[in-house]
């Protein structure tokens, strides 16, 4: 089995990757659309330049990479919108699609506390509704997830006829061999966890200069959260 886990920025989605990579059947791969996404855009993302050095840039050798098949199952973080235009989608065919998604304030909000002025480009909710139309696959809410893990991770694995495996619940403080480099801006906190974190609190304020950016990704949250996993 080979999962494209499809999700935004800022939105359980390392936490996730985890939980499969504490299964000793999984192999994981962590966003590996990334560089390819930088080098060609040339957007000034945190530790961009060392990002675009230490992983590979080809979109097509990188599409090559996602169909290996040397592990049992294969778990793939994507981020919907590092697929540009002319990127390979073949390797997506034969995948089991699953799309995290998060309320987009709370999205917007930790997104800014760690690249200031998120666009609606940058959290990626028009590329994940382009692909889920495409491709289809199980919807899960963040929110549920952290709500009860256990019932949710088992839901999920039943959905996509995976056995549960208790491991996913916890996995080791610090950080995983499989991490891109761009985790020391960006997981210091998931590095600090064993496990899920508990239930979310209200939604954040995010303020009148990103409200415009939530009031446009409201509608595909919405009309994805229709489908999700209950």
């Amino acid at each position: 089995m080979r999962i494209a886990m499809w999700s935004g920025p800022r939105n359980l989605s390392t936490a996730m990757m985890y939980s499969f990579g504490a299964r000793p059947d999984f192999a994981i791969m962590d966003e590996p659309f990334y560089a390819p996404y930088l080098a060609q855009t040339g957007f000034d993302h945190p530790m961009a330049q060392e990002i675009i050095a230490a992983h590979e840039t080809d979109p097509n050798k990188v599409g090559i990479a996602c169909m290996a098949d040397d592990a049992p199952h294969i778990y793939m973080k994507h981020m919907p919108h590092h697929m540009l235009d002319g990127f390979p989608m073949d390797w997506a065919e034969d995948c089991v699609h699953v799309h995290l998604i998060r309320h987009p304030a709370r999205v917007i909000a930790s997104y800014a506390a760690k690249r200031e002025a998120p666009t609606l480009e940058d959290i990626g909710f028009v590329q994940q509704a382009e692909i889920y139309g495409k491709f289809g696959g199980v919807v899960v809410d963040s929110t549920d997830v952290r709500a009860d893990p256990p019932n949710m991770l088992r839901k999920l694995c039943d959905a996509i006829e995976l056995p549960f495996d208790p491991a996913m619940l916890h996995w080791p403080a610090g950080p995983r061999p499989e991490d891109g480099v761009w985790a020391a801006h960006w997981y210091p906190s998931v590095h600090a966890s064993t496990g899920f974190a508990g239930a979310e609190g209200p939604l954040p304020d995010i303020g009148p200069e990103l409200s415009g950016v939530l009031e446009k990704a409201m509608p595909f949250y919405e009309k994805m959260r229709l489908d999700r996993l209950v």
